[in-house]
């Protein structure tokens, strides 16, 4: 308990799956949150599942004036941020092929410009020895089919993570990527219901997975709450694989 004690966090994507998960735990050892999410009425439901020590902010990552909104509050109300967890995201299928423009713009806008200026936002706020996370994905290490373009803005994640640990090296602020693998959430049980790719590689879990069986949010929260704590003091630039093995082996 209290690892993360007098800290000031920031969850993008906190209204849900894994971003609401962490958000918990972050203010369960001590830390206080401010949690965004594009739908209000999910975001004040997350804010009253958490309970306290937190502040819901309505806004869209890709949306460059949200970002300047969210940070003016929280400088505003904190001072300052401790932690970033830059977890939101989207994701859909399409087969090579049948890629569309408005389909590409719409997962890198959300997935790779939304993260990339949701933490060049957060620098001004952040001090000396922070630390920053971000939600990457085991896609970017497997060549998963009708999944090229998701899985491509997953690899710029996991790049970002190494090119901003050497910028920031001298703040000493330390960058590291989680690659959830097959996670229950609710945005996850949407995609895999979405189509039949999705439908067959739920099936497919079990014998592809070594543990044998999807992942849960908690756990994905417990491994972003290790690397926002002092608990990883001496890790930075890293991937951590959290995905019952299944990139792996």
């Amino acid at each position: 308990m209290d690892k993360l004690q007098g800290k000031i966090a920031l969850v993008t994507g906190g209204n849900s799956g894994i971003g609401l998960a962490t958000a918990k735990r972050f203010v369960k050892e001590g830390a206080y949150v401010f949690i965004t999410g594009r739908r209000e009425p999910e975001l004040a439901a997350a804010v009253k599942e958490i309970g306290k020590n937190v502040t819901g902010v309505a806004g869209d990552v890709s949306n460059l004036a949200d970002l300047d909104r969210l940070f003016a509050q929280i400088k505003q109300e904190k001072g300052r941020l401790d932690i970033v967890f830059a977890n939101a995201g989207t994701a859909k299928y399409a087969r090579f092929g049948t890629i569309t423009e408005a389909l590409y713009d719409s997962i890198f806008d959300v997935n790779v410009k939304g993260l990339l200026f949701t933490v060049q936002k957060a620098l001004p706020l952040l001090p000396d020895g922070a630390s920053i996370i971000l939600n990457a994905s085991i896609v970017a290490s497997k060549g998963l089919s009708s999944n090229s373009v998701y899985s491509a803005t997953k690899a710029a994640v996991r790049s970002f993570a190494r090119t901003w640990t050497t910028d920031l090296k001298d703040r000493r602020i330390r960058v590291n990527a989680v690659s959830p693998g097959s996670t229950e959430t609710p945005g996850l049980d949407q995609l895999l219901g979405s189509s039949e790719t999705g439908k067959e590689r739920l099936k497919m879990i079990p014998n592809l997975v070594p543990l044998g069986r999807m992942g849960t949010a908690d756990e994905i929260a417990k491994a972003v709450l290790f690397l926002a704590s002092d608990d990883s003091s001496y890790i930075t630039g890293t991937e951590l694989f959290v995905d019952g093995g299944f990139a792996q082996v």
